[in-house]
Order: C-alpha cells, then structure tokens, then sequence
C-alpha cells in the first residue's frame, strides 16, 4: 500500500509528468516548420484548445459538413496547443494510409491502451506482430460456412423480440423505445451465436442483463472525456502497476472517470464468467458442449478448439482469449444495435421503403419460409437498404491514425495551398496525428454524385456513378469506408450485415453492424419488418457524434440514449 506521506508527490507526479509529456510533443512545431501549414483548414477556436470543440463534439455534424464542402479532402484541423492534425477523406491517400504505407500509418497510443484498458489485448488493444497473430487465427472463425450455420439461431432469438412486440401492439399502435430492445436483442444474438450464452430470455418483465446497460454507456460515458482521454491516456496507463493506477483512479474525485471504471468491471466480470464456463464445457467433451447453446457451433467455441489444435507459436494464451470474447461482445452490440435503430428511425420517416422492403420480404417469406444464408443476401431491396444505411449513417463516423516516420501522401485531387500553389502530394512528419473520415468519404459528392446526402436506397439497384469504383477506394464492403480497410478492417462485418438483415423481414411481415453489422442486421430486419409498421412519434430525435453514433430525444433530461417510435401491427 502507498504510504499516506508519499500520496502528494504521487499525484503531483500523476498531473506533472502526462503535462510534461504533452507540451514537450505539441511544442516542436514552433521549433520546425512543416508543410502542414500550408495545408488549409478552420480556424482555430483557442489556443489551448483549436478546433477540437467545434470538430469534436457530440452535435458537430454541421461543422464537419461544412468543413468537408469547404476545404476538400486533406484538410489541417487546429488541436491541443496549436498542434496540426490532418482529417483526410482524399480516395488515394486513404489508400497509402490504410494499404500501401499502413506500418508508417499506425493506431493512435491513446487508441490501442484505451482499447487494452477496456478490453484486454485482444484485436483493438494490440498493434504490430501480436495483431496479426490474432487475425491469423480469428480469420477463419468469421467464414461463410459458420455464418451459414448460425441464421437458425438468429430466428429462434427475434422471434421471441416479435412475440414481445405483438403483445405490446395487440390492442393497437404504441410507442416503443426501439433502442434498448436493439441493444437486449444485439447482445443475445451475440451471447447464443458468439458464445453459446444467453444474456437475455426477452420477456417483457425480465431485468435487462448488467453488461447490456454497461455497454450502451461506455463510448458516450468516455465521448465525456475526450479532450483528457486522447492526451492522457497513454501516459497515465505507463506508471507504475495495474493495482497502483487501480488505486489512483479510485481516490481521485473525478465521476466519468469512476464510471468507466464500473463499466469496465462489468465487461470484464462477465467475459470471464462467460470464458470460463466455456473451458470447462470444452474439457468436458462434445457432448456437453451439443447440450449448451450454440451447440458448439458458436464462434468461441470455434476459436477456442482452434487455439488448442494450433502450434505454440501461433495459439493465443488465455488472456487474449479472453480479450478477443470482450472485444467482440462490445462491439457487435453497441454498432449493430445503433445501426439497426438508424435503419428502424429511417424507415419511420420513409414509409414508401418501408412498404417496397416489406413487399419483398413478404413474398419471399411466402415462398420459403424462414430463409437460409444464400436467400437471405439476396434480397436486392434489404441489401440496399442497408448498403445505403451504411453509407450515409456509418456507426462510426471516424478513426485515427498516427504516422511513425516522415511520409510523402499523395492525393487524388489536388488542392490549393494557403501559398496559393497546387498541392498534389503533402509531406507528412512523424507523429502526425491522421482523423480518417468515414462519413466524409461515404458522403464524397465527386464520387456519389450531387444527391450524396440523400437517403436513397435505390441508388444501389442500378449501376453506381463511375467515379466510385474508379477511386479504388481501401475498403471491404461496396466501395464504403463504413467497416474501412486494410489490415485492422472489420473482422465481423459479414456476422454483423448477417444479424440486421434477419430482423426486418420478421417484424415488418406481422410488426422491422465495428468488430460486426450488415447481414446480422438484415437477418433482424426480416422478422420486424414484415410483421410491424414503425413511424416516428412527435419527440424530436437527434443522432449524438460520440465514437459510436447515439439516438437521444431532444430536451429529455439526461440525454440518455433511446429511440421513441410508434409500433402497429400491419395485416
């Protein structure tokens, strides 16, 4: 224990050294001139500040549009101390970022120890030779053929969420808060299909399970903090030992700080419950595992017997086994849930592609019954809905990255410097730190054309506009940046897309993914959407910017995430 005498110096040196670090870092650029000052950009709001508070904030979808319109695909952005960031959505340097020159291009510190903290080492904690171990051996885990094998699973659990919704409606149309049955929905989906557990029997009365309430906070509980969390987080996580950081954060007087902590505590409490029942059952045999849910099938029970048969080169130990479980959970729940409230929330205000997507599921659903993986993704009106979806309200509407050495970014258009020369390539100095727009690039008007900001699902049932292929943009989903590219691209994008399409056919026929999003949705969407009728209610919606985009009710104290929409049944 720390002795009492020696607590001051402690904490000084706690507030000293990330000070210390951060003003030696920013400091330089008044010592060395750079070509990032003649990139151009908005103007910064304060010294100590730049134009953080006004590109980062929970309600900055103006700013970041008119700043796109404005200045173009690399723009400077004013930070911490006069310190120069640069957010591109520029299609070729997007390529060198994330494919050609991706080992100059790295995850930001702040990123990778905030993922670690929160998550363990596990894909979005690590960098370098360790990340792509793990990605060796979790590859093969997200494959067509497991996907295939879990859509019987995805049915048992909507129905249920349908039975819920038919027995709120039956007397007639009522509202229902959507969000937190996307998230108790998500999370079951990802317990049974994931990891062979059940969070959640989705009755009405039951009590929603802990880490669902604690993963629906944790990005807008740190979104609180995150001018502190990006310039202290690294340094403060490189003093002393995990219980003496763990001791810090318990007596500093500071409420978001203890309430990521207790957030934390349940993900990790409840990935090590989940990961040790699981051994057990593996140790046991086969016939245990077929008695558990999943029936073996589900992707930790894969990766764990995969583990086993691997070299001891390539296995992963158990704690980032463990990692790769709380990874997963969180971030198939919170992106999918978010992006299955946006899709509902989109469909309310657009009735005529509720009713064409409900038409298609209804005949299809007519024909066949619940439908198998290959039916299913090839729905052509579901697939729009949510490639378009995905486009335009992409969960996470940025990331970052940070150069390790002097590189040259070579841009797709050129742009006119503030010396008023053509810049064709900037000249980028290490430890640079890079925003990737996502949102920026799926909202690019010289590649989509001048409707970009359009919900128009039918955009993709015809031909998309040359210039979208022909940027040869980094990205693994229909020329999107939403699940970006590269080495650190989405691992679970194909679960995710998956797990929205199944429920919409459910709910409209009787009432409608980050690591996962697309055909996990659409398999939501079939069940909702062919069941049930959604529409907006008189509450005004607003989409909050936090690191996962958040549904709020306007004036609502608290500013809790949910989603207000009025539920009928239709015939």
């Amino acid at each position: 224990m720390l002795p009492l005498a020696m607590l001051p110096f402690f904490l000084g040196a706690l507030v000293v050294y990330p000070i210390l670090w951060i003003l030696w870092r920013k400091s330089r650029q008044y010592f060395f001139k750079s070509a990032l000052d003649n990139i151009p950009g908005p103007p910064a709001k304060s010294f100590w500040t730049g134009a953080f508070s006004d590109m980062f904030n929970n309600n900055a979808w103006e700013f970041h549009k008119d700043t796109v319109e404005k200045y173009g695909g690399i723009i400077r952005i004013p930070a911490l101390l006069g310190e120069s960031q640069l957010f591109v959505f520029d299609p070729k340097a997007l390529h060198h970022i994330l494919v050609k020159d991706q080992h100059i291009f790295v995850e930001t510190p702040e990123f990778i120890q905030s993922n670690g903290l929160f998550f363990g080492q596990g894909l979005l904690g690590t960098h370098g030779e360790r990340h792509r171990k793990q990605r060796k051996m979790l590859n093969p885990v997200f494959s067509i053929a497991h996907m295939r094998e879990m859509i019987p699973i995805f049915y048992d659990v909507i129905y249920k969420l349908r039975d819920v919704f038919s027995n709120k409606v039956k007397d007639g149309p009522q509202e229902i808060e959507v969000l937190s049955w996307m998230t108790r929905t998500s999370l079951e989906l990802i317990g049974q299909s994931g990891l062979g557990y059940s969070f959640d029997p989705l009755t009405e009365d039951a009590v929603p399970h802990p880490f669902s309430e604690a993963a629906k906070n944790l990005i807008p509980t740190f979104s609180k903090m995150r001018i502190s969390g990006t310039y202290l987080l690294a340094p403060f996580s490189k003093i002393g030992s995990a219980k003496f950081r763990r001791f810090i954060v318990n007596i500093m007087p500071w409420k978001n700080l203890h309430a990521i902590r207790d957030i934390v505590d349940v993900l990790h409490n409840t990935s090590v419950e989940i990961f040790e029942s699981k051994k057990k059952a593996l140790a046991e045999g086969d016939e245990t595992l077929a008695d558990e849910i999943g029936r073996g099938k589900d992707i930790m029970s894969i990766l764990m017997r995969a583990n086993m048969a691997a070299s001891k080169e390539d296995s992963l130990t158990s704690d980032e086994l463990l990692a790769q479980m709380s990874t997963f959970i969180f971030a198939a729940t919170d992106t999918t849930s978010n992006a299955l409230a946006r899709i509902l929330h989109l469909l309310a205000t657009h009735q005529n592609v509720q009713d064409k997507l409900r038409q298609e599921i209804r005949v299809a659903r007519e024909e066949n019954g619940d439908l198998h993986y290959d039916k299913l993704v090839s729905l052509p009106y579901l697939d729009a809905v949510c490639r378009e979806t995905l486009r335009l309200h992409p969960t996470v509407t940025m990331t970052r990255r940070i150069t390790r050495q002097d590189v040259v970014l070579p841009l797709s258009s050129p742009i006119k410097g503030l010396d008023g020369e053509e810049v064709q390539s900037v000249l980028v100095p290490k430890h640079t730190d890079i925003v990737i727009g996502i949102m920026a690039s799926n909202r690019n008007p010289e590649l989509w054309g001048p409707d970009v900001l359009e919900w128009k699902p039918d955009r993709w049932l015809e031909p998309l506009p040359a210039a979208v292929p022909a940027a040869h943009l980094p990205a693994i989903y229909s020329h999107l940046m939403t699940f970006i590219g590269g080495s650190r691209a989405c691992i679970g994008f194909k679960f995710s897309q998956l797990e929205m399409s199944t429920f919409a056919s459910m709910c409209l026929y009787s009432l409608i993914s980050t690591l996962v999003l697309n055909q996990f949705s659409e398999v939501v969407m079939i069940l909702l959407i062919e069941s049930f009728r959604f529409s907006p209610t008189k509450k005004e919606i607003s989409w909050q910017m936090n690191g996962i985009t958040t549904p709020v009710v306007v004036g609502r104290k608290g500013m809790h995430p949910q989603l207000p929409l009025i539920v009928e049944r239709v015939a």
